[in-house]
Parts: structure tokens; C-alpha cells; sequence
């Protein structure tokens, strides 16, 4: 508990993130005109409900990764951020300008698995496909996990399949198609990769004081911040 404590602060560094989300509602439309990127292979995949499972599990699970990183490794966590904020920025520009779509089937029966798609169906329009924010975050979740320093490397495989799930199962519930996927990656190894190499020790350094400072005003005691 202290050493989540101890973090509260640098896990605030995710709000950004949280403001950026509230702009891919007001972009998820067809108002500026659609395109469907969708190939003969996509078209071949079939519909496979029970991958809804491994979808929705995305959604928790890329704060509580982005926090296991956190507390293990702050720069790599820095340059997580930054590539997702960037990564997201460029997802945006792209729905404005190049709105995508997806063809949905026609949802039958009322069991757990086809009901909560139903739910997904109804709050996630068929629209910001291209590219796949779900895909990305998945890339960058990967890319964190195995560059953390003091990772579990069970934890790492754990993480790395989970993700590779999550990843296919954007196919067989049919939010996405083949080519979104391939662009989440692609901004997902680019953004990281510029990451890397301009957030190097200096930058972290720079960044500390600022850092230590919002720290032991927030904790109430100097001491007990731990960078």
C-alpha cells in the first residue's frame, strides 16, 4: 500500500489521457464522410462472440498495467505516456480527416457473451476504426512491459498473450479490420521508438525536481517521497 501511496502522484501524469478520450466521442460520427478499409480477408474472418471477453478486458487493464509500471520503472512509464498522448493525438487528426467504418453483423440471441457486444454495439459507434486506438494501447502495453527494468518476466508473458488476445479478438467481434490493426501498431512502434530516444536520464533528471516537489506537497512529508 505505501509503495501505491508513494505513486499517487505520478499515476496523476494519466489524466491527460483521460482528457483526450472525451474527444473520441465527438469524433466517432459520419459527418465528414466514411471509408471502409475492408479486404477480401477481413471480410473472411468470422464472427466469434465469446472473443468480446478478451476485448472489454482492455479496458482495465491498460491503467492497471500503465501503474505496475509506474511503480517499477518511472522513466520507461515517462515514455509511455508521451508516446500515448502522441499516439492518441495522431488517432484523432486521422478520424477527422480520414473517417473509417466497419461492417457489423446482425446480433441474434441473449446470451452473457452476444448482450454485452449488444452493449459495446450500442455506446461505440462504427466509426474511428483506422487506427486502432485498442491495438495500439495493446502495442504500447507490450513495448512497456518487456522495457521496464524491474519486470516479472511471468508477469511479462502474461501481459504479452493477454494483449495478443485482445488484439485478434478486435477482429472476430468485428470492431476492426486488418489494416486498423496494422496502423495501431505501426504509430505504437514509431512513437515509442522517438520516445526512446529523446527521453533518455537528462530528461528524467529534469523532470525529478518538479516532480519531488508536487510530491511532498501532496504527501505532506518530504521524507517519505520516493522518485
Amino acid at each position: 500500500m505505501n509503495k501505491i501511496r508513494d505513486n499517487i502522484p505520478a499515476f496523476c501524469f494519466m489524466l491527460p489521457i483521460l482528457i483526450l478520450n472525451g474527444m473520441y466521442g465527438l469524433l466517432n460520427s459520419p459527418n465528414r464522410g466514411i471509408t471502409s478499409l475492408a479486404t477480401n480477408l477481413d471480410m473472411s474472418i468470422p464472427f466469434i462472440k465469446q472473443f468480446i471477453i478478451p476485448y472489454v478486458v482492455w479496458y482495465p487493464l491498460v491503467p492497471i498495467v500503465f501503474i505496475y509500471i509506474c511503480t517499477k520503472d518511472k522513466l520507461t512509464y515517462c515514455k509511455l505516456l508521451v508516446s500515448l498522448v502522441c499516439g492518441l493525438i495522431i488517432s484523432y487528426f486521422t478520424f477527422y480527416f480520414f473517417q473509417t467504418t466497419i461492417s457489423r453483423p446482425t446480433l441474434v440471441g441473449n446470451d452473457i457473451f452476444t448482450d454485452i457486444i449488444r452493449i459495446l454495439y450500442k455506446i461505440d459507434n462504427p466509426y474511428n476504426c483506422f487506427p486502432s486506438i485498442h491495438v495500439m494501447a495493446c502495442f504500447f502495453m507490450i513495448e512497456g512491459i518487456w522495457k521496464c527494468k524491474e519486470r516479472n518476466k511471468v508477469i511479462g508473458i502474461f501481459v504479452t498473450i493477454l494483449n495478443i488476445l485482445i488484439i485478434i479478438s478486435t477482429f472476430f467481434v468485428k470492431q476492426h479490420v486488418i489494416l486498423d490493426a496494422v496502423s495501431g501498431i505501426a504509430i505504437a512502434v514509431v512513437t515509442f521508438g522517438i520516445a526512446n530516444i529523446v527521453i533518455k536520464d537528462e530528461v528524467a533528471e529534469f523532470c525529478k525536481k518538479p516532480y519531488l516537489a508536487i510530491s511532498s506537497f501532496s504527501l505532506g512529508n518530504k521524507s517519505d517521497v520516493k522518485y
